[in-house]
């Protein structure tokens, strides 16, 4: 934090619980921890049946329409709203429960053909064409770099994610925040940082390796 110059500036840590016991989980929040991060939704009901309401739930994978209805009260963020269809089953299924569901919009910097998400150009006509979705709240953006045994070589995809950030923040769209840069991961959280991430999803370097 000292190094990207931003020592007063919060960044939160979201534990990707995906695969952690939920007794592990469960010593990681006595510890101080309050954000966990799941990929799959049928994990993040379970975990929360479990372990209830005290800590902030986050589905951070990919989200299928069909089952918005079972998180839809239970997460604060959703970090992989990427279609027209996903915001309008958002919308739909929060106006059910009067809630406004906090977004971010996942983007595919590096337009990798295994990762979800738009690319960078998409990302300010898709915010156009769900502007109408009053129950959904745009919190920010997400991306995910390519794994690089070499941090900085991912520097570039975080670097685009702050500067598409500051192009949306010109527009001055109502009802849509950019505050929450989510990126980076345990081997390239620090670069992110240094880039303007406020919000990094750290697994592997709070848990240790996992086999899926």
């Amino acid at each position: 934090m000292v190094k990207s110059g931003r020592e007063n500036d919060k960044v939160e840590i979201i534990a990707v619980t995906k695969t952690v016991d939920v007794d592990r989980i469960q010593e990681a929040l006595s510890l101080g921890l309050r954000n966990i991060g799941e990929n799959r939704p049928q994990e993040l009901v379970r975990k929360y049946d479990i372990i209830g309401k005290g800590p902030n739930y986050h589905m951070i994978g990919h989200l299928q329409t069909n089952k918005v209805k079972y998180i839809i009260d239970k997460v604060s963020l959703i970090h992989s709203l990427d279609r027209i269809s996903l915001a309008e089953e958002l919308d739909k299924r929060a106006k059910m429960h009067n809630l406004i569901i906090n977004t971010l919009i996942q983007v595919n910097v590096a337009e990798e053909d295994s990762k979800f998400g738009l690319k960078v150009e998409e990302v300010m006509p898709f915010i156009e064409s769900i502007l109408k979705y009053n129950n959904i709240k745009i919190k920010g953006l997400m991306t995910i770099a390519p794994f690089s045994e070499n941090p900085e070589e991912v520097r570039w995809v975080f670097k685009t994610l702050r500067q598409l950030r500051d192009s949306i923040v010109r527009e001055k769209f109502d009802n849509v925040e950019m505050g929450i840069l989510s990126m980076g991961m345990t081997n390239d959280y620090t670069i992110a940082v240094e880039e303007g991430a406020n919000m990094v999803r750290i697994g592997t370097g709070l848990f240790g390796k996992r086999n899926y």
